[in-house]
């Protein structure tokens, strides 16, 4: 798990790497085990008074995608020397206005063994045209999961952190460094 230092180190790295200029704004930096997903803020795009919503959404979809364009080689430097660092891909996205676009991310395949019962809600899913496959299935069920306990699930991402730094601290810690290299004699 990564704790809460860990990911303000990587935001400042971050904040400290990336060229003047290329976001209004670091909104977020999201790590976990395979990525660093790295967001910021780019300006909206100048409309006339009164601009109809389907005007709005068409400038801003060609905001975001001049953005990725002209961005992409400083965001290609900076994720290779990143990638290098903390050996995690680095994933970018934007915000531009109320839109929030990823450019691309890691899809990370996990194993897992399901039971019939749980099987059957995946494949209603399946059968009802949410999803295409289990695998899309299982992933509509975590999004799902996680709008619904985004509070739960932040309690508990804290305790664990709580937990490692006790660990870290317990009387135990460098005993059990030190013998795990002790060579016993053969007798």
């Amino acid at each position: 798990m990564i704790t809460t230092e860990q990911r303000e180190k990587l935001r400042g790295w971050f904040a400290g790497r990336l060229p003047d200029g290329l976001f209004e704004e670091l909104v977020e930096v999201t790590p976990d085990r395979e990525e660093i997903t790295v967001i910021g803020r780019i300006p909206e795009p100048r409309l006339v008074d009164g601009a109809s919503d389907a005007e709005r959404e068409t400038a801003v979809r060609a905001r975001i995608q001049e953005f990725r364009e002209r961005t992409r080689e400083a965001r290609i430097e900076v994720a290779r020397e990143a990638e290098h660092l903390f050996r995690r891909k680095v994933s970018w996205g934007v915000v531009c206005g109320a839109e929030r676009a990823l450019f691309t991310h890691v899809a990370a395949p996990v194993m897992t063994r399901l039971r019939q019962p749980e099987r059957q809600v995946l494949d209603t899913l399946i059968a009802g045209g949410v999803a295409r496959s289990r695998s899309d299935a299982l992933a509509w069920c975590v999004r799902l999961v996680q709008r619904h306990t985004d509070d739960w699930l932040t309690e508990l991402r804290e305790s664990l952190e709580h937990v490692q730094r006790v660990r870290a601290q317990g009387p135990d810690s460098e005993e059990v460094a030190d013998s795990s290299t002790d060579d016993g004699e053969d007798g």
